[in-house]
């Protein structure tokens, strides 16, 4: 049996995500800093057998169904761009917590097809891969590359990749899934009409850590005040997170129910893991390094 080829699926994390508008379509426009941890779900493909996927790890139970996954979902975006292609046996090991505002499912399904690339030797500024991206969900494309940039329009419009300093993290999920369709239920943002929240700061490479930081507190998360409303126990989090010393910036991330915050340094972040964990050990808690 070949090997498998091996590729990690990492947590995205919106820093800032401010809602523009909502366009006739009914598709909410957006602006937002996004960024990876260097840890995540992982997704191994085994070549020329039937395509499948199989599911394992702490957060696999509430993965849903199988056929129903965006792995497979891609792989098969893949191969309808790409009719010779061949596929395989996926097998995803699930360690990021679902419909937490991270992006796990679209990482995951970014890290597909960056396996069946791989195994065809498709390039990985290939439009047929990035079509397929596009045709799986609206956070695939930014996980494809899977690098800090501004994520415009309803995710379709890529910035470029940004060279951004390396950030100490912690990522907190109090385990309790909040639907993204909901919170912009709760927003009540009405077809064509355009927000007046305030403009997204100025943000560019080369920027070092304090500076960057700073420019991220001129920023928000639009959808966390709905997303509190509908699970007042982000509001919780958030406070912990805010009061905890050496935090820097704390705010929920995509829709919810994740937030992180910023560190100065990882002894201030490993220090706030271990006091939340103690206090709350339900929660799913994470130290990592976004960029």
């Amino acid at each position: 049996m070949p090997l498998p080829l091996i590729e990690r699926a990492p947590a995205k994390i919106n820093l800032t995500l401010h809602i523009l508008g909502r366009r006739a379509d009914g598709w909410h426009e957006l602006e937002s800093l996004v960024v990876f941890s260097r840890t995540g779900d992982q997704l191994s493909l085994i070549e020329g057998e039937p395509l499948s996927l199989t599911i394992e790890g702490p957060t696999a139970p509430a993965a849903g169904e199988v056929a129903d996954n965006l792995v497979l979902r891609a792989a098969r975006h893949f191969a309808a761009a790409i009719p010779d292609a061949h596929l395989g046996a996926f097998h995803l090991v699930k360690r990021l917590p679902v419909a937490a505002g991270i992006g796990g499912g679209s990482s995951d399904a970014a890290a597909a097809l960056r396996l069946l690339a791989r195994a065809n030797g498709v390039p990985p500024d290939d439009e047929r891969l990035i079509a397929a991206a596009r045709k799986t969900g609206a956070d695939v494309p930014v996980c494809l590359a899977a690098r800090g940039r501004i994520m415009r329009g309803f995710g379709d419009e890529l910035g470029p990749v940004l060279k951004l300093p390396p950030l100490v993290a912690l990522i907190v999920n109090p385990n309790e899934p909040l639907e993204t369709r909901r919170v912009f239920e709760r927003m009540d943002i009405a077809p064509g009409a355009r927000t007046d929240f305030g403009g997204h700061p100025k943000l560019a490479s080369g920027m070092g850590p304090e500076e960057l930081i700073a420019a991220l507190a001129k920023g928000r998360n639009d959808m966390e005040p709905a997303a509190c409303r509908l699970a007042p126990i982000i509001g919780d989090v958030l406070s912990i997170l805010g009061s905890a010393p050496g935090a820097k910036l704390a705010r929920m991330s995509g829709s919810g129910a994740t937030c992180f915050a910023l560190f100065k340094d990882c002894k201030s972040a490993a220090r706030a893991r271990k006091a939340i964990l103690r206090a709350h050990p339900r929660w799913w808690v994470k130290s990592c390094v976004l960029n």
